[in-house]
């Protein structure tokens, strides 16, 4: 089991600190603003709210934030990506006012959502608070001579 979680928290290679840590971060804030966005527009649209598009709001809004906080980024960045694609395809409701209605904006955000999985969260994230560099300390052993 252990194995696995390592697996799946290693997805993302690096933490980079510095001016690429920023850059990442902008990239996580316009792509999760937007989503979380949307989100709230399924929620809140004025048309009446169905199941699907209840559970796909919640779903948008709180991948939204995770992805702002950069918790759980390259599971979350897939989840938002494929909701993306989902909207493309119109296999998910649509709210009244769609932010990714359109082929630049779903292009746009399918591409900064592959970056961000492949890229990682950078070093301003939670993931890189809980995952990250870890400083190993070895003892020096002592040997006595036979």
């Amino acid at each position: 089991m252990k194995k696995r979680k390592h697996r799946l928290l290693r997805m993302s290679s690096v933490f980079p600190g510095g001016l690429a840590a920023v850059g990442l971060l902008l990239l996580r804030l316009a792509l999760g603003l937007v989503t979380s966005l949307q989100g709230l527009l399924y929620l809140a649209g004025p048309r009446g709210l169905t199941v699907k598009m209840a559970v796909f709001g919640a779903l948008s809004l709180v991948s939204g934030i995770m992805l702002v906080l950069g918790f759980l980024t390259s599971v979350v960045g897939t989840v938002v990506g494929l909701g993306i694609i989902g909207i493309a395809l119109s296999g998910f409701p649509s709210s009244e006012c769609n932010l990714f209605d359109g082929t630049l904006p779903r292009l746009f955000s399918g591409i900064v959502s592959v970056a961000i999985v492949l890229l990682g969260p950078g070093a301003l994230s939670v993931d890189a608070r809980l995952f990250g560099r870890r400083e190993i300390i070895i003892p020096s052993i002592s040997r006595t001579p036979k």
